[in-house]
């Protein structure tokens, strides 16, 4: 009996698959774009923990009667918190085999995030190439983006991280 093996799995023996998490460097091309699903609704635990573990003390991340007397009338959710799950929603496909990340750089902040807005994600790969330290893996740039469940933007970043050239070993030492 043949088995057609979904996209975004391997097969691992008979009448078995495993998913796949991560990119090989092979498998990534410049211009590709990554619609990220399921998309995330922020919640106030959300919020409360991820303000609270950064020390972010801020009285409009965790006060509500203060945050009532701005301009937003509400809770804004911190910027950390958006940053953290916009690109944790990444993390699966785009650079699920990361060595390392490289570095984050021009990240804004474009819109205002609200407990209950449920955060999308997009990441386009914008280049690509053979690290000159590390032959064995390749430095993979992308620039992705946040957006609400109005498609209005509410983040931007761009990230360079390490792959590995040939996923197949690491996959095979840890069942990947």
């Amino acid at each position: 009996m043949s088995v057609t093996i979904p996209l975004g799995f391997r097969q691992v023996g008979r009448n078995r698959i495993r998913e796949v998490i991560g990119f090989g460097y092979d498998d990534i091309t410049e211009g590709l774009v990554i619609e990220h699903r399921p998309g995330r609704t922020v919640t106030d635990a959300d919020n409360a923990l991820i303000t609270t573990l950064s020390g972010n003390q801020a009285p409009i991340h965790t006060d509500a009667v203060y945050a009532s007397h701005t301009e937003w009338g509400r809770i804004l959710v911190c910027s950390a918190v958006t940053l953290a799950i916009v690109g944790g929603m990444t993390a699966r496909c785009v650079s699920g085999l990361t060595t390392a990340n490289l570095g984050m750089d021009d990240v804004r902040f474009l819109n205002p995030v609200f407990v209950g807005d449920t955060l999308y994600a997009e990441t386009e790969i914008t280049s690509k190439r053979p690290s000159l330290s590390r032959p064995h893996q390749g430095v993979v740039t992308c620039r992705t983006t946040g957006v609400n469940q109005g498609q209005q933007p509410v983040l931007t970043f761009s990230r360079a991280f390490l792959v590995p050239i040939d996923p197949g070993p690491i996959r095979a030492l840890t069942n990947y």
